[in-house]
């Protein structure tokens, strides 16, 4: 890949992070690509920052079946696509409060009708499995199958398979001006010009930027800042910990390694598109909320960080042809969900621009709800 522009491709991709490069994976096989990127190196923001781990009922239940098709490739890729798998196995806790038993009853009851394989657990049971748990957190479901995700080798695999089949890459270039003309768009990017049949926005929080400078209408694609912590502990809470997930969405904590854990307030603050940083008080909610769940001493915080999780108005991912502008694509909206869905929207995008219908489990979804004509 090179930072020097074609004159001419198929397919111009406005970012580089796990949108844009599952994409360009699926794509470059059967058309010209070119991917470019505003940073130095791709994957800067929301991809570079996330806590990611396969949950399959994350999202949602209109989210669950991407992240179920996307399952096979995380878990079991091909050999040509990478030498081992993406997922380490960690289960997970969606954790209630006693007075949230018929909520976790219902989160269960909804999710097991869609074959998830989930169950309630007793209190007991929680107690075994998260040493030091409060009392009052006795209401759980369990899922056996949740991962965790290896991001960066995850978002390294698509790169390289974009690679191999010709696609290009240009980092520290930003879109700044697109015309559209009678044969496509003419592209002025970082200081050279394009000129491409098709545009994509994968741009994350950017999404509704980038899309104004082509002439298109902002559907509303709105950033988030959310928070992670890595704190240190005073008791030896093992690295396998489950991933522990409020029903009510207040917290997430997980292992990281002997006595360390990784832990975020499930905060969604609004923010403008900006390299996030984690503000103190976010620090200070998540901490707070941990020791109302749990009695473990925390002897340091160790990290911090923030990144943005960018939605759609009915927090749904959006992705296919806009239906005002021709050659316009969206692939955006994609949330906290955009990495376990990444193969998924990867492929089906993919079809519509030219590869072929993706098989398997993927082939078998449809990608009409996730359509941008929904928000027109």
């Amino acid at each position: 890949m090179t930072g020097t522009l074609p004159s001419s491709i198929d397919v111009l991709i406005v970012g580089a992070g796990i949108g844009g490069a599952s994409l360009a994976a699926s794509l470059a096989p059967h058309r010209r690509v070119l991917l470019i990127e505003a940073e130095a190196m791709p994957g800067y923001h929301a991809t570079g920052r996330s806590a990611a781990f396969w949950h399959e009922t994350y999202g949602g239940p209109a989210i669950q079946p991407l992240s179920k098709a996307s399952f096979e490739l995380l878990r079991d890729p091909p050999a040509d696509f990478s030498e081992r798998g993406f997922l380490s196995p960690r289960a997970a806790f969606n954790l209630g409060r006693r007075d949230e038993a018929k909520v976790v009853d219902e989160f269960t009851a909804g999710f097991a009708a869609k074959g998830v394989d989930i169950q309630r657990m007793s209190g007991a049971e929680v107690a075994r499995i998260v040493p030091g748990i409060r009392p009052d957190w006795s209401e759980a479901a369990y899922e056996g199958a949740c991962s965790d995700i290896d991001v960066g080798a995850l978002h390294a695999a698509f790169l390289r398979a974009a690679k191999r089949a010709g696609a290009q890459l240009a980092t520290g270039v930003a879109l700044t001006s697109a015309r559209r003309t009678a044969s496509g768009w003419q592209v002025q990017a970082g200081t050279g010009t394009v000129h491409a049949n098709v545009i994509v926005n994968a741009a994350g929080a950017w999404a509704d930027t980038v899309a104004e400078l082509c002439g298109a209408r902002p559907l509303g694609i709105r950033p988030y800042r959310r928070t992670v912590v890595q704190l240190r502990l005073g008791v030896p809470v093992p690295a396998s910990l489950p991933l522990v997930i409020h029903v009510g969405g207040s917290f997430y904590f997980k292992g990281e390694s002997e006595g360390r854990v990784w832990l975020s307030p499930h905060d969604e603050t609004p923010s403008a598109p900006c390299d996030a940083a984690p503000e103190e008080l976010d620090v200070a909610i998540a901490i707070d909320r941990l020791q109302q769940v749990v009695d473990w001493p925390i002897a340091a915080v160790e990290r911090k960080w923030a990144g943005l999780r960018s939605f759609a108005p009915d927090r749904l991912p959006v992705f296919g042809a806009d239906p005002h502008v021709p050659g316009f694509v969206w692939c955006a909206g994609q949330g906290g969900f955009g990495i376990q869905t990444s193969p998924a929207i990867g492929e089906l995008l993919a079809a519509e621009l030219g590869a072929p219908w993706p098989r398997g489990a993927i082939g078998n979804l449809d990608p009409a709800p996730f359509s941008p004509t929904r928000l027109a």
